[in-house]
């Protein structure tokens, strides 16, 4: 090769190339990456596409929580649950808001329902508390998981199975669940079928499932007594009208949650069948996950049954106390009319006049209801508005039929939810 000043000069310009290429090497080999892998270059995520980590949490299924539940001691508790909307990692919300002991809960698994108490083994999902298997949950408190990664169907049942190690006499719970969930001996949390299972039809300390979902538009709660809670809808068919709710929001690919804050025997003003809802409102309502919207529904009915009933004032007063709460919150709420109860053992001229009270003011300017649902007019009897259309009614003048549920819950407009 005939070696010029030129040539030389390249030379040297690509040895100090290599020299430079190997010391960069070097220092990425000892920056302390134990696998010595290259550090990814870190990148924006679009904002159309967020990560887990900033998708919000939503609720996709909820019950209200009451005191009084059976207690347990050394027992697996499968509880199965209808969601609203879907996504693929979930969190599980466990209340011991109304137990006087502390509550440990461990091998809590969340799998696809088949049958009865029967799941897909498959799809367990370890559903896991600070990192560890079991929880404590002291008197007065709730519990939220570890996100986990589970592929939660919209509008589906999925089981979610906890051992109790330690004798608990009373649960917090939620007293009607309108289907059945199971209990057995020992630990068999993740077993597909459980065996000596004995049925009960409350809810036990499974106060919430929560869920990501980007397209999630937030969460809705129904907030009523015996017909938001679905006394009296066929029994184990996910027939309430919050669930034939979500059912249509499903249907027009909506991705809304749906939060049933029902709880039968409810009052809007009066401890009773659990705290009044002006008293459990903050709770069931404004703390739940996501939470845009709120249908104030029939609560104030029991009030209006009530031996010593209170006027329709008193009632609009508490209404008045929700509305405002709401707003200070950043939420809108739906007032319901009240439905009829002419028929019922406990109706009065007085009560009915107060029905009527509730129904003008709701029905009126200057509420302050984001916007009205008539469910009074969507089931009553045209030619007698005082009583249930006979169609609608369950033979107690009171509650309605599946086909009711059905006519109450067509009555919600769907574009109220923007």
């Amino acid at each position: 090769m005939n070696w010029t000043r030129k040539t030389t000069i390249f030379v040297v310009a690509a040895l100090m190339v290599l020299v430079v290429a190997v010391v960069v090497l070097v220092r990425r080999n000892s920056s302390g990456n134990e696998n010595n892998e290259a550090t990814p270059t870190p990148t924006t995520p679009s904002s159309a596409s967020p990560t887990p980590a900033e998708t919000p949490w939503t609720g996709t299924w909820a019950v209200a929580v009451q005191n009084g539940g059976r207690g347990f001691e050394r027992q697996t508790v499968r509880q199965i649950i209808r969601t609203s909307i879907g996504g693929d990692t979930v969190r599980v919300r466990l209340s011991n808001e109304f137990g006087s002991d502390p509550l440990t809960v461990s091998s809590v698994h969340l799998a696809q329902h088949l049958r009865g108490n029967t799941v897909d083994a498959g799809t367990n999902a370890h559903v896991t508390f600070g990192g560890g298997d079991s929880v404590t949950i002291e008197s007065g408190q709730t519990a939220v998981s570890d996100p986990v990664r589970f592929s939660l169907p919209a509008g589906g049942d999925v089981a979610v199975s906890a051992y109790v190690p330690e004798r608990i006499g009373s649960v917090t719970q939620h007293a009607f669940a309108n289907r059945n969930n199971y209990v057995a001996a020992g630990n068999q949390a993740t077993k597909a079928g459980l065996d000596g299972v004995q049925t009960f039809d409350n809810y036990a300390f499974l106060a919430g499932l929560d869920v990501q979902n980007p397209q999630s538009e937030g969460a809705v709660v129904t907030l009523g007594a015996s017909i938001t809670d679905g006394f009296d809808s066929s029994f184990g068919e996910n027939r309430r009208w919050p669930d034939q709710l979500a059912r249509r929001l499903i249907a027009a690919n909506r991705t809304v949650g749906v939060l049933n804050a029902g709880i039968s025997g409810n009052m809007l003003l009066k401890d009773g069948a659990g705290q009044s809802a002006v008293n459990r409102f903050d709770r069931d309502v404004l703390a739940q996950t996501g939470v845009k919207w709120v249908v104030f529904s029939d609560a104030a009915i029991n009030d209006l049954g009530d031996s010593n009933p209170p006027s329709g004032e008193q009632l609009i007063a508490g209404l008045q106390q929700l509305i405002q709460r709401s707003h200070d919150a950043g939420i809108k709420i739906f007032c319901a009319t009240l439905t009829p109860y002419k028929g019922t053992d406990y109706w009065s001229e007085q009560g009915e006049a107060g029905r009527t009270a509730v129904n003008e003011f709701i029905k009126g300017d200057g509420s302050g209801c984001d916007a009205v649902i008539d469910f009074d007019t969507a089931i009553h009897d045209p030619g007698d508005p005082q009583r249930y259309n006979r169609r609608f009614n369950t033979g107690d003048s009171l509650h309605p039929n599946d086909a009711g549920m059905e006519a109450i819950a067509a009555a919600v407009d769907l574009q109220l939810f923007r």
